[in-house]
């Protein structure tokens, strides 16, 4: 397997944080779906909409 550098990695932006987050292995197989950069921002995609 090829080992890939931290700065090579594909990033997006969080609509809850507005911050960037990296790819991780745990989202290989899903990182089209992953949309949020963690748990708690998930959880408070409802709080910001209020």
């Amino acid at each position: 397997m090829k080992t890939l550098k931290k700065q090579n990695f594909p990033s997006k932006i969080c609509p809850v944080c507005n911050r960037p987050f990296l790819w991780r292995k745990k989202w290989s197989k899903g990182w089209d779906q992953v949309i949020y950069c963690s748990h708690r921002c998930k959880s408070e995609k409802h709080e910001k909409k209020v």
